[in-house]
């Protein structure tokens, strides 16, 4: 009857609260050992549907956990690894780097550690850089906070290069991977700057010929353009296909249209960046190694209408030398 199934659905809605209760308590453990912990919680006699509950609840309690300054709430490789699709899928964990824990190991490149894996920069902090004048006509650089409008895909993974030393410094090259995000801020005023967040090409070499804790790599990297050859702008303009000027303006095209001439003429503009990577934790029985990273690049042109602007990025990075781990 509708009655016994009124009371059923209560009784389940009943058991879902008391699994999201026992589930949040264990993840907020926040470890391998917080994760068995759950699972264990929802193996219980519950229905299946209150165990998918509690798996999402983990996942979104884990995830708030996140936002705690707490390094005991860090987000380490082997946590990261142990969770599944569903406890990650909306929680915006895809976007983060798993934390290296701070050590003082040390990692000799040569021989078989030639190799890099698995880079990740994960960006922080955001500033719009702009030159202005002040009182006295002096030109004065200003970094603007910059606030994200993208969603949780600005981070970098994935990405694989070449190690190797050079008069006695380590040099990283990066060859392939996830290396650019196309990624918007927006500054107090309500401007929107639109970039692409790479680091394509980067080459950076080190301060000293290992990778141990205060190692500092420095190095450019390419920017290509943020809009490819078929982006048509608003007015069907672009620069392999569409019009070559506005359609409601065809007596431009007789002469005239100098004003134009930038938005008329689209380009595929390729610019560049640099980046500093700071090491701070070295796991040498892992290969795993990382820290945190200061970035200066160009923004989007707009295919060559605007001048680009300085973007300024803060943030953390990981990576991995494979063949320690073996």
């Amino acid at each position: 009857t509708r009655s016994a199934r009124a009371r059923s659905l209560s009784c389940v809605m009943r058991c879902s609260v008391l699994a999201l209760c026992a589930t949040s308590a264990a993840a907020l453990q926040v470890g391998p050992s917080a994760f068995q912990a759950a699972r264990t919680v929802a193996k219980g006699p519950v229905s299946r549907a209150v165990a998918g509950a509690s798996q999402a609840a983990l996942a979104a309690v884990f995830a708030a956990a996140l936002v705690s300054p707490d390094a005991a709430q860090a987000l380490t490789k082997d946590t990261y690894n142990s969770l599944t699709y569903d406890q990650i899928k909306g929680t915006g964990l895809a976007n983060k780097c798993a934390d290296v824990t701070s050590g003082t190991g040390t990692i000799n490149v040569g021989g078989k550690l030639n190799k890099f894996d698995e880079l990740c920069l994960e960006p922080k902090e955001f500033f719009v850089v702009e030159s202005k004048l002040d009182k006295k006509g002096n030109m004065q650089t200003e970094e603007i906070v910059g606030k994200m409008m993208t969603r949780q895909t600005y981070t970098l993974t994935g990405i694989d290069g070449d190690l190797s030393t050079d008069g006695g410094k380590v040099i990283m090259k990066e060859k392939d991977g996830i290396d650019y995000a196309a990624t918007t801020v927006q500054t107090p005023g309500g401007e929107r700057v639109p970039f692409l967040f790479t680091v394509k090409g980067l080459v950076a070499k080190g301060t000293s010929d290992s990778i141990k804790p205060g190692l500092k790599l420095a190095g450019d990297y390419v920017v290509p353009s943020y809009r490819t050859g078929l982006f048509l702008d608003p007015k069907g303009r672009g620069t392999t296909t569409g019009y070559d000027m506005a359609v409601a303006l065809p007596a431009l095209q007789a002469g005239g249209d100098d004003a134009l001439f930038k938005e008329n003429n689209k380009k595929y503009d390729v610019l560049g960046g640099k980046t500093e990577l700071t090491v701070t934790g070295v796991d040498a029985a892992t290969g795993d190694f990382g820290g945190t990273f200061v970035s200066t690049q160009a923004s989007d042109t707009d295919m060559g209408s605007k001048e680009p602007k300085t973007i300024l990025l803060k943030g953390s990075w990981t990576a991995h030398v494979p063949g320690l781990d073996e």
